[in-house]
């Protein structure tokens, strides 16, 4: 397929997609901008009627298998996230049926927003503990009844439809970008934008950046071909994908591997408390990505026009105490340790004059062992300033205070945090 061949496409899948919404806004955020010392834009795929850019790829992938097949009557998917949302609601509005696969264990309010998307015209069938069981039943379900199996990105016409953001960036830009910054999971929307870009943005540096604990994008780049990554982090869930779609890779081989980012999870958690408190701005964790990575090119960016895809805002307020002890942690706010404190009257109190003014208990489990001379203590501290810590942990140290820092324990803190 020829770049004017997509770039044709891609411009009529953002005509199918204008029959849903208004184009999403991209505009220059002042915040970012002045942290940056750069002209940041925000391309607010949050912002759509599914709150991401999820409800394009559905939507035209739909239209065209319809366009192909008039007969089609039934669409299914396999999905606990935005791909089950923007397929439940295109069912709705073209009036066809869909049945939704979601595992087991997916939220309630997942499958609640989704029932919600689809109203009468969608089914949802929980089926299996882990997503490759929920993929299998979907397809051996779609294979039975003859429907239309929906893949959430490797398909060309779901990679056109998600090319409708960047057909709506490139007029809504006032100048072309220096920098277009793309968030990977399984690179339906970063292979469209960045094969539709070049025509119109050729002087543009392009930037993806996948969670690390799901870089699929940079490990099929070194091999050569999409691989299959051992384990996944599930946090970043629109984007902790174990591997790179086929199709998406086709186009991504091409990326030269130092352009690819990984963001850490508690990294991303500091940019969407940022966003939320600063901004009022609402990210999952897939969407905070491009903001995120800013910091991994501060350097780069000073100085220049960038633009960074939001890509979706469904995040579950649910997840937020876990997302603020996340991002305290990284930045050092936070700490959890195990000490050992003598077993006699007035051992705790000496401890307890030893925090200062803007340290704060925020967790304490004493097991008492009384056939001991010390006891183990479970300490977690929040303070304002990370720096209060090394003044703590040498009060300790003098006072002969035996600790174990086991913030960044992963193994240990799966256990007792």
């Amino acid at each position: 397929m020829s770049d004017e061949t997509f770039t044709s496409r891609a411009q009529n899948a953002e005509t199918f997609v204008r029959q849903l919404f208004e184009p999403t806004p991209c505009a220059r955020n002042d915040h970012l901008s002045a942290k940056f010392g750069a002209d940041i834009w925000l391309k607010r795929e949050d912002l759509t009627p599914v709150r991401s850019y999820k409800i394009r790829g559905a939507w035209h992938a739909m239209h065209m298998a319809r366009e192909e097949n008039p007969d089609v009557s039934l669409f299914v998917c396999a999905s606990a996230g935005n791909h089950a949302q923007g397929m439940a609601y295109a069912c709705r509005e073209l009036g066809v049926r869909g049945v939704v696969f979601m595992p087991v264990t997916t939220p309630q309010q997942k499958i609640d927003k989704t029932r919600t998307f689809g109203g009468d015209m969608i089914e949802i069938r929980l089926v299996g503990d882990y997503f490759d069981d929920t993929l299998a039943s979907a397809k051996e379900y779609c294979a039975a009844q003859g429907g239309h199996f929906l893949a959430p990105f490797d398909d060309p016409h779901v990679i056109e439809g998600q090319a409708s953001v960047a057909v709506e960036a490139v007029r809504q830009m006032p100048h072309a970008p220096d920098i277009v910054i793309l968030p990977v999971g399984g690179g339906g929307l970063s292979s469209g934008v960045l094969k539709y870009i070049p025509e119109f943005w050729p002087q543009a540096d392009v930037y993806l950046v996948e969670p690390k604990g799901g870089a699929s994008l940079k490990a099929a780049l070194i091999a050569g071909q999409p691989v299959t990554l051992p384990t996944v982090d599930s946090f970043v869930d629109g984007a902790a994908v174990a591997r790179i779609g086929a199709l998406p890779f086709e186009t991504l081989r091409h990326v030269v591997v130092d352009h690819v980012l990984a963001a850490s999870e508690d990294r991303i958690c500091t940019t969407i408390v940022e966003m939320l408190n600063v901004e009022g701005i609402v990210l999952e964790p897939a969407g905070a990505l491009t903001v995120d990575a800013l910091r991994d090119l501060e350097d780069e960016i000073k100085g220049k026009r960038v633009l960074c895809v939001t890509s979706g805002g469904n995040f579950d307020f649910e997840r937020l105490p876990e997302v603020r002890e996340r991002a305290q942690r990284f930045l050092g706010l936070k700490k959890y340790f195990i000490m050992r404190l003598p077993q006699r009257p007035g051992a705790l109190r000496e401890f307890l004059d030893m925090l200062g003014p803007q340290d704060d208990i925020s967790r304490f489990e004493y097991l008492k062992k009384s056939a001991r001379n010390f006891g183990s203590v479970l300490i977690g501290i929040e303070t304002k300033d990370p720096k209060n810590f090394k003044i703590l942990f040498s009060k300790m140290e003098e006072a002969g205070l035996v600790h174990r820092d086991i913030t960044n324990d992963e193994a240990l803190a799966e256990f007792v945090l």
